[in-house]
């Protein structure tokens, strides 16, 4: 009788295990290329299950010290991951997975012409996201501080809570320009609805993108793996069609 018990609950243990979900906290920009990615990996992974929550980097490590339960962090840049391991909320090594790049869109203005056209007296509104807790709104003042154009549009400039709605606010028009992430002008509604301008990588820090397992009560070993998937060189095809650099 004994034996039977430990083999049932081992049995159990097991479809527990293969059963469980992988809890995945992503920053904003990661919207559509994560998609793709989750598709991919259940496709491999047929038994899977990955739920996956959007928002700016710093709003989501707030979330995560005030306990939330997410089991995969996945950040705009390197520093947010790096302070969860400060904080002990994150195992093992942080791991960068991308490097994204920040873009100028708009559905009205000729922002081929670059810097020049936010100073155009049509452009009412620039959205970008909160520099605070996102990473591609930081560097967005740094650029717009680097060529010494930033405290002439501070009365223009609206702030959103992360990347992907600063997206939202020029595509609905909100905003005349927003300041965002080339995954994001690459989808479907937005690559047909407007243009957009390359800011130069070099009038920014890199936006270096890391990812970290989170620390939680009940060690979801899926994680692990869906970790191990993200990084993987065999992805880089998918990374780079959404306009992010893998090395």
């Amino acid at each position: 009788m004994k034996k039977i018990i430990i083999v049932l609950a081992a049995l159990l243990l097991t479809i527990s295990v293969s059963a469980q979900t992988i809890k995945v906290a992503a920053a904003a920009n990661l919207r559509y290329v994560l998609e793709e990615i989750k598709t991919q990996y259940i496709k491999e992974n047929p038994k899977a299950k990955v739920d996956i929550s959007y928002g700016a980097s710093g709003n989501l490590v707030q979330q995560i010290l005030n306990g939330a339960s997410f089991d995969f962090f996945m950040a705009a840049d390197k520093e947010f991951p790096m302070k969860l391991k400060e904080k002990g909320a994150a195992i093992g090594a942080v791991q960068t997975y991308a490097y994204g790049k920040l873009v100028m869109w708009s559905s009205t203005e000729n922002v081929s012409q670059g810097v020049a056209v936010l100073s155009s007296p049509t452009v009412k509104k620039i959205a970008i996201a909160n520099p605070e807790t996102a990473p591609y709104g930081e560097r967005s003042v740094e650029y717009l501080k680097k060529i010494g154009v930033y405290n002439n549009l501070k009365s223009k400039i609206v702030f959103a809570e992360n990347i992907s709605q600063a997206a939202q606010f020029a595509f609905t028009g909100n905003a005349e320009i927003g300041f965002t992430a080339m995954s994001l002008v690459l989808a479907p509604d937005m690559k047909e609805a407007g243009k957009y301008y390359e800011i130069p990588a070099n009038y920014y820090t890199p936006i270096e993108q890391a990812c970290v397992l989170l620390k939680t009560f009940t060690y979801n070993p899926q994680a692990g793996k869906f970790m191990k998937f993200v990084i993987d060189p065999k992805l880089k095809g998918i990374w780079e069609k959404w306009g992010y650099k893998t090395n």
